[in-house]
C-alpha cells in the first residue's frame, strides 16, 4: 500500500475522521512481538495512525514500599487502570485529545508529565490484556492476536527485562514462573477467542501485516475519511 493513498498534505493536527476513528487492538503474550506488529501498522499508515500502549496504564504504586511493588502481579488485569484506558480511548476515538500517562517500569510508578496524543483516523492499541475486559473489547473495530511459541516469547522477555528494565536473570525467571506464565494461561491465551485475526510469528509475518494495511485502507475509504481544509 502506498502511503500517498492515506497521508494528507495538511499536518496531522488538522486531520479528522468522519464520525469515529478506526480502533485496532493488538494482543499477544509477553514477548510475542505485539508491539512490533502495532508499530509496523502505524508506520504503514504513516501520518494517519497513532499508537497507544496499554502498559502506560499500569496503576501507580508510589504509595507502596519498593519491596511491596515488586511483589505485585503485573500480569493480572487488576494491575491495569482499565477505567482510565477506556475513557481515554473513547475520547480519542471521538476526536478529543488525551494526555497519556507515563510509567517507570523499574520503579513501578507513574512519572510526572503526560504525553499529549491528538486524534487520528486510526488508533492502534497494544497490550497483553486488552481482550479480557468487555468494555475494551467493545471499542475495537479490528482485534488481532499475535501468536508466537512460548520459548521464543520467554527468551525475548528475558533479553528485554535484563537490558531495559534493570532486572537480573534470576528475577526474570522467578517472575515468569510465578505470575507471567500462570496469568498467560488464565487470561491472555483464552482471550484469543475474541480475536478477528490470529497472526502467527508476529512482526516477522510481513505478508499478513501488508494484508492488514490494505484491509484498514479499505475500511477508511468506507468510512469516507476526510481531511480538514
Amino acid at each position: 500500500m502506498s502511503s500517498s493513498e492515506l497521508v494528507p498534505s495538511e499536518p496531522v493536527s488538522r486531520v479528522r475522521a468522519a464520525g469515529r476513528a478506526l480502533v485496532i487492538g493488538v494482543v499477544g503474550g509477553s514477548g510475542s512481538g505485539k508491539t512490533t506488529v502495532a508499530r509496523a501498522l502505524c508506520r504503514g499508515l504513516d501520518g494517519v495512525a497513532v499508537l497507544i500502549d496499554q502498559d502506560a496504564y499500569y496503576r501507580d504504586l508510589s504509595h507502596l514500599e519498593p519491596d511491596e511493588r515488586r511483589r505485585v502481579n503485573f500480569d493480572h488485569p487488576d494491575s491495569i487502570e482499565t477505567e482510565l484506558l477506556v475513557e481515554d480511548l473513547t475520547r480519542l476515538a471521538t476526536g478529543v485529545a488525551i494526555d497519556k500517562p507515563s510509567y517507570d517500569f523499574t520503579a513501578h510508578v507513574r512519572v510526572p508529565g503526560r504525553v499529549r496524543i491528538t486524534p487520528h483516523p486510526v488508533i492502534v492499541v497494544d497490550g497483553i490484556l486488552l481482550f479480557v475486559d468487555p468494555r475494551l473489547r467493545e471499542l475495537f473495530d479490528i482485534k488481532i492476536f499475535v501468536e508466537v511459541a512460548d520459548d521464543v516469547r520467554f527468551i525475548r522477555r528475558l533479553q528485554r527485562d535484563v537490558a531495559e528494565r534493570g532486572r537480573s536473570v534470576e528475577m526474570v525467571v522467578e517472575q515468569y514462573l510465578t505470575t507471567v506464565r500462570p496469568m498467560h494461561v488464565e487470561f491472555v491465551e483464552p482471550s484469543r477467542r475474541h480475536a478477528d485475526l490470529i497472526l502467527p510469528e508476529g512482526g516477522q509475518n510481513r505478508v499478513a501485516i501488508e494484508l492488514l494495511e490494505a484491509r484498514i485502507a479499505r475500511e477508511l475509504e468506507r468510512r469516507r475519511v476526510t481531511w480538514a481544509g
